[in-house]
Order: structure tokens, then sequence, then C-alpha cells
């Protein structure tokens, strides 16, 4: 097996401490060794801001001490930085990572539920539908987004023909390849409002806030077994409990609609969160006002829809400025690429956001967002040791992650895509000299 990318790309004088990390990647939890990253430029996202010539101590998992000259304990591995950027593990947006293979394979696409029929008259609601269980920590994709920094996605389930636009509950998942990937906290309950859900609501948008009310009555008080029930006993009780200062994502673009999603949540008791929100700018200051987050793609500029004419480049820009919290996902580039997720992030900076948001956007501010923040986010002490050690600025395109330490333990910088270059590469290259 040929080295990690890690080892060929490190200086001859971390050579030696980065093939002790590399073999530390590859030994069970029990033996796992406490780490130091020396000499780094560490982006904490807390506090203490970015510390320019810092170390970090990893002990057990998490960060037992960050500062300048700390001293190493006996038979800790060190990782020279040399002045390189370190920030907390990057947030890979909403994604099936790990519900997914081949998105047109459908018998490998887990992250939808059809229930046979999305005619208003046999409307059937299954809240209870939750992809967390389908979650494949095996899958390929996984391994091709951490070397790329993410280590961690929220599964975000999907509506999907003969489905309805409520389209079942997710979380977020860390991606080591764990089996109990799934993070306390975390469980959402995604919803999808607007033009592209008029399918599953009898072709009208006004149709999905009375079958929102109607759910909520059920889930509230006792109701006759019906056909006409939007819910089972089971989907009743999921949604309950998100009638209780539960978190829901409402997908949802146009700014009208997102004004009657947030008087809805309020109502209904919920924690909403807008997903989308291409038309958000238009609303920041009531957003700011509420207290709702907002998921975004700042990529988003062009009118993909009518629910989407005002989308335009400096959303981000104008909602955090009006003090939303933000957070980036991607709407088009699907699971398989969401390791671009921090390219997008430097567009949005090119269009007015400031660097340091666009970081939060990827790291603090969705780990607030979803409850994981007391755990993963933020570089201090006390919390999970989710690193990265980055070539260069970490939002530029040529930037490489260099160390992807997750939990404390270094991840093996391969993939299905690195196996398939040394494999193919040499091959062309030795061709191409003929």
């Amino acid at each position: 097996m040929s080295a990690p990318r890690r080892l060929r790309r490190a200086r001859p004088a971390a050579a030696a401490a980065l093939m002790v990390v590399a073999l530390l990647a590859a030994m069970p939890d029990s033996w796992a060794q406490d780490l130091l990253i020396r000499g780094a430029r560490v982006h904490t996202l807390s506090a203490q801001g970015t510390l320019p010539d810092a170390d970090v101590l990893i002990r057990g998992g998490r960060i037992a001490a960050l500062g300048p000259a700390l001293n190493v304990p006996p038979g800790t591995a060190v990782i020279e930085a040399r002045g390189r950027p370190v920030t907390p593990g990057l947030f890979g947006g909403l994604t099936a990572i790990g519900l997914e293979e081949v998105t047109l394979e459908r018998s490998t696409v887990d992250s939808a539920l059809s229930v046979g029929a999305s005619a208003l008259k046999d409307a059937q609601w299954r809240p209870e539908f939750d992809v967390a269980l389908a979650y494949n920590p095996d899958s390929v994709l996984i391994p091709v987004a951490r070397i790329e920094g993410l280590t961690w996605t929220v599964l975000a389930p999907a509506s999907t023909e003969g489905g309805s636009f409520v389209a079942g509950q997710g979380g977020a998942v860390v991606l080591d390849g764990r089996e109990d990937a799934i993070l306390a906290g975390s469980r959402t309950l995604f919803v999808n409002v607007g033009s592209d859900a008029s399918v599953y609501s009898g072709g009208s948008r006004a149709a999905q806030f009375m079958l929102l009310e109607q759910a909520m009555r059920e889930a509230t008080t006792r109701v006759p077994a019906s056909h006409q029930a939007l819910l089972q006993p089971a989907g009743r009780e999921a949604l309950a409990r998100y009638l209780d200062g539960g978190r829901v994502v409402f997908r949802v673009n146009r700014a009208a609609d997102i004004r009657r999603i947030v008087a809805f949540a309020r109502r209904a008791g919920m924690k909403p969160v807008i997903a989308g929100a291409a038309e958000g700018w238009r609303v920041a200051g009531e957003l700011a006002q509420a207290g709702v987050p907002v998921v975004l793609d700042p990529l988003q500029n062009l009118p993909g829809s009518f629910d989407t004419i005002g989308a335009r480049l400096d959303n981000a820009a104008l909602l955090h400025r009006a003090g939303v919290r933000i957070a980036f996902t991607q709407s088009d580039a699907g699971s398989h690429n969401a390791r671009t997720i921090r390219h997008v992030a430097g567009n949005a900076v090119a269009h007015g956001l400031p660097w340091d948001a666009a970081l939060a956007a990827l790291t603090t501010n969705p780990a607030e967002i979803f409850g994981i923040a007391a755990e993963r986010g933020r570089i201090a002490i006390g919390q999970v040791a989710d690193i990265v050690l980055w070539s260069g600025d970490p939002l530029e395109v040529t930037t490489v992650a260099e160390e992807v330490i997750i939990a404390g333990r270094a991840s093996e910088m391969r993939s299905r895509q690195t196996e398939l270059r040394e494999r193919y590469l040499p091959r062309l290259r030795n061709r191409a000299a003929r």
C-alpha cells in the first residue's frame, strides 16, 4: 500500500511524526495515542479568536490544552504545523452521505419514502420515517468527504414521488466510519414548502399550510381512526415531540412563504430552521428578530423557479449583516461532491461575507443550529477533538486538508478516488512516455 497523501506532502522534519500518526489511524480505539499539533495558526471559533502560533494538545479524544509552547507529555505524537492553519472539522451541509451510493441506482438510495399515493385525498404522512436507520458507515462516500476536511454532516430526507412534503427525520452524523454515528441532540424533522412541494399538496401551497394545521391538531388531540387522517399513531407521537420545542428544517425559498412558516412554527411550538432561503435577504430583519437560523447555498443567484426570483449572490452577507445565524449547504452538488462546500464559502466571502463569518458558517454555526455545540464546532478545552490541518487558506480552491482528526484519531487520507488515482495514474504516465 502506498503512503497516505499527508506523508507524501509532509516536510522532511515532520515526516517521522506523521508516520506515527498514520500508524495511529489504523489502531483500535483502545490503542489511540495522544497528539500534539505544534506551531499552528489556530482558528478556534471561540472567544479566543485566532491564535497565530499555538499548540493543540489532544488527550483521550478531546482538547486538553491550547496555547503557545505547550509541554509535550511522554509518548505523545507530534505534528509540526509550521504556521499552517488549523480549524475545527467542517460541516458537510444537508446531505445523503451514507444514504446513497449511486444516485441513479434506486436500490442504493435510502433517503426518501414513497407511500404509494400523492393525491390530496389519499395523503398519508409518515413523520416517524427516520433516514438515520439506513445510514451505512461503510459508504464509499464517507472517505471521499472526510479527506477533504469534512468531519460531520446532517442526514436530510428527501420528498419523492408518492411521498409527502413532510419528508421525515434526520440528524447529524460524524464521518469517521463508526456504527453509532448519530450525534445526540441533533434529531430534526424536515418539511418542504413552496412550489416544489405543491405536487404533494393538491397543487397549491395554500394546502400545505392547511395540511400542516390539520397534522398539528391530529398530533395534539385524540382523533378517531379514519381514512381521512394524515397520521398513523406512531406519526402523531413523532410529530408531537416536535411541537414541544423540537427542531424542524423548513426547505423554503420565497420571502412570503418564509414569513408564514415562521409564524406557523411559533404557533406550533416548533424551533424552525430555514433551508434554501433564496429570498431570505428580503426578510433578514424579521428572521434575526425571531432568532431563526438559515442554512443556505451562497451560489444560488439565478431564478430556477418563481420562488427564487429574488436570489442574489450577497444573500449570505445580507443575512449575516442583519444578525441571522447562517450555515452553508449546497443545492446542486449532491452528496458525492459535498467536499466543495468550502469553495462555496469562499464565494460568499468574495460577495461581501467576512472571512471569519464564512468559516463559522462551516463550523460553529451549524453546530449551534443542530444542537451539538457542547461537543463540536470549536477548538476549545474540553471539546471533542475534530480538527483539520490545512496546507493554506481552507476557503481557497488550491488548499488541501493535510491532517483530518476526528475524536482525537488521525484519519487515513485515502478514499476510493485516491486508490483509483494511484492504480491508474502510473499506467497513464507510462503510456504517455512511450
